[in-house]
């Protein structure tokens, strides 16, 4: 296996892709298993994909991605963010696209805690007036 162009990290909520680009022929592996396999989703493919679609380089690289934690939405933005960091670390030339897309930006959106005395984090019990 040829040695990776780029290794970088997507993180969403709480997952967290370690993303490696190589040159080749654009196979997008996760967890040792292709991402029609990881992703049965068209939707979340083509979100985790897009920053190869916009960069034009789908058929340039491959993509091999190890991915910990969090759900299919988390993880497919996870390694959208790894991929779009790795672009920008093989070719600068490539930033203000991405940029622009808004897909360097890391979502800080995250679970709010739970609160003592609430179900969950706002959710009270119900009211009882007698």
């Amino acid at each position: 296996m040829p040695q990776p162009l780029s290794q970088s990290t997507g993180r969403r909520k709480a997952a967290v892709a370690r993303v490696r680009l190589r040159p080749g022929a654009g196979a997008v592996t996760i967890n040792k298993r292709p991402i029609d396999e990881y992703f049965p989703s068209a939707t979340y493919r083509g979100h985790a994909t897009e920053p190869l679609r916009l960069a034009g380089a789908q058929e340039r690289y491959d993509v091999d991605a190890t991915i910990d934690g969090g759900g299919v939405s988390g993880q497919a933005g996870a390694l959208r963010l790894g991929i779009a960091r790795g672009l920008v670390e093989v070719d600068p030339e490539l930033r203000a696209t991405l940029k622009r897309a808004g897909l360097l930006t890391r979502d800080a959106r995250e679970k709010e805690s739970k609160k003592y005395g609430l179900k969950k984090a706002r959710k009270a019990p119900q009211y009882s007036k007698r």
